[in-house]
């Protein structure tokens, strides 16, 4: 498929451009965007192809498209901004804040566990029905009766959905606890934390995002459909090693956590163009933005102390604990894989598929292909958005060739 991309790129960056461009020749890719900026410059920001299924409007700058899991660190940087307040501690359990949620187990889960995926409320134990994903007081009272997987802090095991859930009404009870905001049925419960995502997060740094789109936008955002080509095919074998892996481990046991993480409900595969997923507020999963806003959030992880200071992003980011990139990483319970975490952040490793920039970086990705990342190393700020969705586990092929792209600028 030949492409005409259209944005603006300073000179130098023209092998990222031809790599971007390649995407859609040779990964068959139909629509997306790319943005980087340096050092609180805007590098490149560039986009391509068409947002709809039916391949006929074309994809804009501003087009916002669900990222899935690359919408984690915007959730996690609610928390450091309210870290940084000192309106939560990283070590206080959860339950100082919400006392629903210390029984069953979770007594002793802190706020730092839920951050690193070592809580152990990686996913529903019970079957629920569908519609409860969107009902934000039934997602609570769920969560206040769940128990954890393993006993807590004994592990790690990626959480995809109920992380995001369990930080947003976090971050709710911590300020109703300092007597700062309020909320108290479903609606405004959901209404809240979209509310305070944008005033903590997206209104200081100029973000388009949203946890809950509203509805006179949904007109604007781009479809998602599986991706023609298999990644698979096309990907490093570290790769498609990963994918079989989540695939076997999910098959092995139905009634077992990788399983119930990703099916419980099948609402979470299958209904994300839907009305009701964009107006839902389900933070780990269903972030719509684009990949400027994606970019200017990492660039601002690293660049902006006004709004987030030194010591918190090193926290977040693993610095401050010393993690080394090359040390060998836990596998992950969930996902079958190594994996290292941070505080809302994977950090990178010696591997194509975990590498994010240098091995200095953090970031994550989402279900399909899209990602961001900070590289301290280079002072760049990475957001790459797609409407196609591949099957790799962690950075996929795609993304991958744009990232070595860039390291050659």
């Amino acid at each position: 498929m030949t492409v005409e991309v259209k944005g603006e790129w300073a000179p130098g960056t023209e092998a990222v451009v031809e790599a971007f461009a390649q995407n859609f020749s040779e990964y068959d890719e139909q629509g997306a965007a790319l943005a980087v900026y340096k050092g609180g410059e805007l590098l490149l920001s560039v986009y391509a192809g068409t947002r709809d299924r039916q391949g006929e409007l074309p994809w804009q700058e501003d087009t916002c498209v669900n990222v899935f899991s690359a919408g984690k660190p915007l959730v996690a940087a609610v928390i450091m901004r309210l870290v940084e307040k000192q309106v939560l501690e990283l070590d206080a359990r959860v339950g100082d804040y919400w006392p629903e949620f210390a029984s069953r187990g979770k007594e002793s889960i802190t706020v730092r566990q839920v951050l690193n995926h070592s809580s152990g409320l990686s996913a529903f134990h019970p079957r629920v029905k569908d519609p409860v994903i969107y009902d934000t007081a039934s997602i609570e009272g769920l969560l206040a009766y769940e128990t954890p997987w393993w006993e807590p802090g004994s592990k790690q095991g990626y959480s995809p959905f109920l992380y995001g859930w369990i930080l947003a009404t976090l971050a709710r009870k911590a300020l109703q606890a300092a007597g700062k905001t309020g909320g108290t049925d479903g609606a405004s419960e959901a209404n809240g934390y979209r509310e305070l995502f944008q005033q903590e997060v997206a209104a200081p740094l100029g973000l388009t995002a949203y946890c809950g789109v509203p509805e006179h936008l949904h007109s604007k955002l781009a479809d998602v459909a599986p991706l023609k080509k298999p990644l698979g095919s096309v990907g490093s074998a570290s790769a498609g090693a990963n994918s079989a892996a989540l695939g076997q481990l999910m098959k092995a046991d139905p009634r077992g956590v990788t399983n119930r993480a990703f099916t419980n409900p099948m609402t979470l595969m299958n209904s994300t163009n839907t009305s009701q997923w964009r107006n839902a507020c389900i933070p780990a999963a269903n972030c719509h933005t684009n990949a400027k806003s994606l970019a200017r959030f990492y660039d601002a992880l690293l660049h902006n102390r006004q709004w987030l200071g030194e010591s918190v992003l090193q926290e977040f980011s693993g610095a401050a604990s010393g993690t080394d990139a090359v040390a060998e990483a836990p596998k992950d319970a969930v996902l079958g894989v190594p994996l290292r975490f941070g505080l809302g952040f994977m950090l990178s490793r010696d591997v194509d598929d975990g590498r994010y920039g240098s091995l200095q970086g953090f970031g994550h990705p989402g279900a399909g292909g899209s990602l961001g990342y900070a590289d301290p190393a280079s002072g760049i700020g990475f957001g790459y958005v797609t409407a196609r969705l591949g099957q790799s586990l962690l950075i996929d092929a795609r993304a991958q060739r744009l990232i070595a792209a860039l390291g050659k600028v």
